[in-house]
């Protein structure tokens, strides 16, 4: 079924534009909540004269996200993050951790699935570069740092030691039941 796109719909496309879709997909969700509307005469005089407006609002797009690749590309990000004497992390950097340093940092608009990590996680301490896809396939490439986190080693031995205590005192009751029998 052809339909003529009333919103932006992930995945699908933008406002105004022409897509060929299943009937069921057509008439099940995009026609009740209003995403597009079947494509006829009528509803395409409608969106050629709304045309310039689509346009205008295509164009604010790809000027943010110019805006947003300058500052992405002027960025330089350091994550401290638990790691061994070898320099091996312990767990990995992930597009959903950059993902939650941007959200955290006011770059709420990019989405874990925009960020492309090289190797997909990265599980050493080092520099790196990877790449958050923008509008229309424009790319930016960000720096990374990954740091070893300096607390690492002194929370370790911590751990352990509070582990220890608690069997302690887990023995000690068991210990004392014995004896009552």
């Amino acid at each position: 079924m052809k339909v003529i796109l009333n919103d932006d719909v992930k995945h699908l496309g933008e406002m105004g534009d022409v897509k060929n879709v299943a009937n069921g997909y057509a008439r099940n969700y995009l026609f009740p909540r209003m995403l597009a509307v079947p494509y006829t005469d009528e509803t395409v005089a409608y969106f050629e004269g709304k045309k310039a407006e689509i346009e205008a609002r295509k164009e604010q797009k790809r000027q943010d996200s110019k805006s947003l690749k300058e500052k992405l590309e002027a960025l330089s990000i350091e994550l401290s993050v638990p790691a061994g004497s070898n320099g091996k992390l312990f767990g990995a950097v992930s597009n959903q951790t950059l993902a939650g340093w941007f959200a955290s940092n006011g770059f709420d608009t990019i989405e874990r699935k925009k960020i492309d990590i090289p190797g997909l996680t990265i599980k050493n301490v080092g520099n790196y570069t990877f790449k958050v896809h923008l509008y229309e396939g424009a790319i930016a490439e960000v720096k990374l740092s990954v740091k070893a986190q300096s607390d690492a080693k002194s929370e370790a031995p911590k751990a352990k030691e509070s582990k220890d205590v608690k069997l302690e005192k887990s023995e000690t009751p068991k210990s004392e039941e014995s004896k009552a029998e």
